[in-house]
């Protein structure tokens, strides 16, 4: 499979949609995989289930997840050598009335907090540190949302604002953009998305009464100023 449109949609609108990167039965090993273990922390309310640093909390998933097609796409982006920077499962229940407003993804986690130039916007939270870094960082990073589920305007697909990851660290109070540019992104389970972070993204709430679960992967390829180190650095 040639990714190479994929990586110029990605680089153009900030986004990119993949039908069928996984087969049927890959999303099923996957989906049994998370459920042989629920026995592993999460943050789980009436709206929303949620497993940080996924891969070290399940390192079984990372052999299903890591498949040849994953591998293929990845190396399409770069010469560079990308690497795992954030794992989260996301389980939006059938019911759940859980909204996401317009934002972009402007945090990574880091394993300290310290006074470096170009970080900024600290927080501490679910016991990790976050930062946002400097804008090369976000810019570079590639997120890989895989869909465990059929997924459409009516359980929450992704709604995204295509060009806004170009203009930068958006004001989101200022709306400095248009909505009625909107692109609501509905995918088969078994597709992929990919997203950059600075694109403007929000959801819905669910009301078609089906599921949405699905696997956020960031990758990256630089390093951060030392001794600042990424808590989820994991090569593939």
């Amino acid at each position: 499979m040639n990714y190479c449109n994929h990586k110029t949609e990605l680089e153009n609108k900030g986004f990119s949609l993949i039908s069928n990167l996984y087969s049927e039965q890959e999303i099923e090993q996957i989906i049994q995989c998370l459920e042989a273990s629920d026995n592993v922390g999460g943050v789980k309310t009436k709206d929303v289930f949620a497993i940080r640093q996924l891969i070290y909390q399940i390192p079984e998933l990372k052999e299903l997840l890591f498949t040849e097609n994953l591998r293929k796409l990845i190396e399409t982006f770069s010469d560079a050598e990308y690497f795992l920077s954030k794992g989260i499962y996301f389980d939006k229940p059938s019911d759940s009335n859980w909204f996401v407003a317009y934002h972009q993804d402007l945090s990574i986690t880091v394993d300290q907090k310290l006074d470096l130039e170009g970080y900024s916007n600290w927080t501490f939270k679910k016991g990790q540190y976050g930062v946002q870094p400097p804008l090369q960082i976000l810019e570079d990073t590639i997120t890989v949302r895989i869909h465990l589920d059929d997924t459409d305007e009516g359980n929450g697909a992704l709604k995204v604002i295509p060009g806004s990851h170009l203009k930068g660290i958006i004001q989101i109070g200022l709306k400095e953009w248009d909505v009625e540019e909107e692109i609501i992104c509905s995918i088969k389970k078994g597709g992929v998305m990919l997203m950059k972070p600075l694109t403007l993204h929000a959801s819905n709430r669910t009301f078609n009464g089906k599921r949405r679960r699905v696997i956020h992967l960031e990758f990256n390829q630089h390093q951060l100023a030392k001794p600042l180190q990424w808590v989820e650095f994991n090569k593939y």
